[in-house]
């Protein structure tokens, strides 16, 4: 199922996470998935795709500029159930964000599960830019959320 991803940049500091969830508890937004990162790595990550693509997004001394004061901020993705209602939550709370269609699937949880799905985002020719998952107990099933190259194409595989 095609869902939209919210991606903002916080603080790395105790306590950010805690008023950003807490924004969203107030206003009876859930949180369905989540994951964070030192955004670092992210810019790191820019900083390499700038090389392989001799793409001058900026500078070197800006990227290395920007590296540095990533540590201070933790790139977060997540989905909430309402989408619409967060987005607007967090642009009248002055956030930062970006969202994204990401494929977020309910999968067994059982040994050689996720590998199936994988194998068929290969077998179609899909590159899969990021995934997290998580599952709650041995007898739920797991939620993975998909970020592909091709969301439309993706998206037809579940629709099959």
């Amino acid at each position: 199922m095609v869902r939209t991803e919210i991606s903002l940049f916080l603080k790395n500091a105790p306590g950010e996470l805690g008023k950003l969830s807490a924004l969203l508890s107030e206003k009876g937004i859930n949180i369905d998935a989540l994951t964070i990162q030192d955004a670092s790595s992210y810019v790191l990550e820019l900083f390499k795709a700038r090389g392989k693509s001799i793409k001058k997004i900026a500078s070197v001394a800006n990227y290395n500029s920007m590296r540095q004061d990533s540590a201070e901020y933790a790139l977060i993705r997540f989905l909430a159930d309402n989408s619409d209602a967060a987005i607007d939550l967090l642009s009248k709370n002055d956030y930062v964000f970006d969202i994204m269609p990401v494929i977020a699937v309910e999968l067994e949880n059982r040994p050689g599960t996720l590998a199936a799905v994988t194998k068929r985002f290969g077998e179609e020719g899909i590159n899969i830019n990021y995934v997290y998952g998580s599952v709650s107990s041995p007898d739920q099933k797991c939620l993975f959320v998909f970020c592909p190259e091709d969301i439309d194409q993706a998206a037809r595989i579940f629709n099959q």
